[in-house]
């Protein structure tokens, strides 16, 4: 066993009473464990306990958390915050007598409604400490406020699922290729691999150029492994490593890459196969987003994206109804991050604008237990984001070497002036003509079942109707200059 039995049970009595969790408890429950590997070298077999590991949970005791839960989390935010003081005001609803059956009561709440007043959802009762701000690839950023309290906590999990869920040990080196502005995930990861006795590089998303070098520079230290080995990136800087590694010249043999963590975008099958192929390491991806950690998901073995029950509650939604949506169907993550883990920024019924479909039949995987959708299939956009998926075109295209990555698309109105999903997919690709790429996107499109009336290819990035923005366009500037391939230095045998 590691940890101490007094920091468990108060992080246990913590959960199922609702009250403040002590960040010391979780710090040391994660101290232990690393303890642990350094005695034996890897995790007790009682790891499955540890925060977050989705252990099996009786179901009648989940309800009975689920309802406290959503309770403790509903009076929080109607006592403490503007907007949902105002909200449980205007409805006359006592957050008190909700349950699990009655929660749809509670209005759904827009994305956009804590993008143009964050303050608003800041609890009166908090300390706010740290400012964490998306992207803002799919729109206006959206600022998300954390306690002291709050980061501790979420780097004291990361640690754990550092250790449990990436494999990290001391002798590895994690370098992180997202955009510095990152700042939440940043903290998590370097707070998190240092705790463990590993090393962290700060790569951000320069030059692939630069950022391949680096990865294959020896880094000559001791106890450590010759190079780095894991890398957390990106979906589409990933793929722009992958396009500067296959056009010009490297080999996997010039890294020392073990498992490549990929978040924050739709990461398609093509990509994940071309990745591990160019760069010689395992792909791995998860669910997180900054408005709901600690909430979030993890593949299984079957295909499926199961969702965490420990750290918040889970609805999928029609987006436009906010009817739960019906097995086969697509819909929109919709997430109440549970108090005590959130008490600066509170949320009941975070629309995310992530779409994806629910299993039709229930799963017989090894994370059955867990409730269970498709891999995030892209953003709510309209009617057209649910015909013509960006998985699907993303799977589509990221499969061709003719299409440059990341790839540049554009999905614009077509001929059917009455049909509001009538649709042309306009495509940059390396030159034209192009005649046998265009056949055979055509028919892998029609294969597929997407709902296009007709593919245009452009060479010119100037002739492309307007193309969303993605990750990798988030260029850090930077004075290195990638060396020059006959110089490059030899990765180590």
């Amino acid at each position: 066993m590691f940890g101490t039995a007094l920091s468990q049970l108060r992080y246990g009595m913590a959960v199922l009473t609702n009250r403040r969790i002590r960040p010391q408890d979780l710090e040391r429950i994660a101290h232990d464990l690393i303890a642990t590997l350094a005695e034996f070298g890897e995790p007790g077999a009682d790891s499955a306990l540890l925060p977050g590991q989705a252990g099996s949970v009786d179901p009648a005791v989940r309800r009975t958390v689920t309802e406290r839960s959503l309770r403790a989390t509903a009076v929080a935010a109607a006592r403490h915050t503007a907007y949902y003081r105002r909200t449980f005001d205007v409805l006359g609803l006592d957050p008190a007598t909700l349950t699990p059956e009655t929660w749809d009561r509670v209005p759904v709440t827009p994305k956009e409604a804590l993008r143009g007043l964050p303050a608003a959802f800041v609890s009166a009762a908090s300390t706010p400490a740290l400012m964490a701000l998306t992207t803002g690839t799919s729109g206006t950023p959206t600022a998300v406020w954390f306690s002291r309290d709050e980061v501790e906590i979420s780097v004291a999990m990361s640690t754990v699922s550092a250790v449990l869920g990436m494999g990290l040990r001391p002798r590895h080196t994690l370098a992180y290729a997202g955009c510095s502005r990152a700042t939440l995930p940043l903290l998590n990861v370097e707070e998190s691999v240092t705790r463990i006795g590993g090393s962290f590089v700060q790569i951000g998303t320069v030059d692939p150029a630069v950022a391949l070098d680096r990865l294959a520079t020896p880094l000559g230290l001791p106890g450590k492994a010759p190079q780095i080995t894991h890398l957390t990136v990106s979906a589409s800087y990933l793929s722009a490593l992958v396009e500067e590694a296959e056009r010009n010249g490297w080999h996997p043999s010039d890294f020392g890459l073990e498992s490549i963590g990929v978040g924050g975008e739709v990461l398609s099958d093509p990509l994940r196969e071309r990745a591990a192929a160019a760069l010689g390491a395992r792909i791995t991806t998860a669910y997180m987003m900054t408005e709901s950690i600690p909430s979030g998901g993890m593949p299984c073995t079957e295909g499926h994206l199961h969702h965490t029950t420990e750290f918040g509650h889970l609805e999928i939604l029609d987006p436009v109804t906010h009817e739960p949506t019906p097995p086969g169907a697509v819909g929109v993550i919709v997430q109440t991050p549970y108090v005590p883990y959130r008490d600066c920024t509170l949320l009941l019924r975070y629309a995310t604008g992530d779409l994806v479909a629910r299993p039709e039949t229930e799963p017989t995987c090894e994370l059955a237990h867990l409730p269970a959708t498709s891999p995030v299939l892209g953003r709510w956009s309209g009617p057209r984001s649910v015909a013509v998926p960006t998985r699907s075109v993303l799977n589509l295209l990221e499969s061709e070497p003719d299409v440059p990555l990341p790839a540049r698309y554009a999905l614009a109105d077509g001929p059917g002036a009455d049909d509001p999903v009538s649709t042309v997919l306009h495509v940059l690709v390396r030159r034209l003509p192009a005649t046998a790429l265009l056949g055979r996107l055509e028919e892998r499109a029609t294969a597929a079942g997407l709902a296009l009336d007709a593919i245009v290819l452009h060479d010119d990035p100037a002739t492309l109707p307007p193309t969303g923005p993605v990750r990798a366009d988030l260029r850090e500037h930077t004075f290195e200059s990638a060396r020059p391939a006959a110089v490059r230095v030899a990765s180590p045998a």
